[in-house]
């Protein structure tokens, strides 16, 4: 397989998880410093890794968010939240992975990806406004 198919299954892979809004504002910010970033994540990200067949995308899905709250990403770990719950995880699901992530990652990642989630949810319309959980 060429770089160019692996960037073009990569593309397909990036779309089917991210949603092509998200895909598309990310290459249309494309500039003379960013661009090579971009083909990169499209190519081996996306392209070799996201579509091997080992792991479906439920799972690399699942390990996603468990990632990001370990690494303490919350930008990425919202988008990924909107990602899965799109892509087909529940919102009970979301909750599982981040009470599992919060044993080994610790109370105030487990709180603070809590609080990530209930916002995203909300956006959503997934989750009525009040009091939040986390805290």
């Amino acid at each position: 397989m060429t770089a160019d198919d692996r960037y073009e299954k990569g593309l397909a892979a990036r779309r089917s998880v991210l949603g092509d809004a998200w895909v598309d504002r990310a290459l249309d910010r494309r500039n003379a410093f960013n661009s090579d970033f971009q083909e990169m994540i499209t190519r081996i990200v996306w392209g070799e890794i996201w579509t091997r067949p080992g792991l479906d995308h439920r799972t690399r899905r699942c390990m996603v968010l468990a990632t990001m709250i370990a690494l303490g990403r919350w930008e990425e770990f919202r988008l990924h939240v909107r990602a899965a719950l799109e892509g087909g995880l529940s919102v009970e699901e979301i909750k599982e992975i981040i009470l599992q992530s919060t044993l080994y990652c610790g109370v105030p990642a487990g709180n603070h990806a809590m609080g990530e989630a209930e916002r995203v949810l909300r956006e959503l319309g997934l989750l009525a406004d009040g009091a939040d959980a986390a805290g």
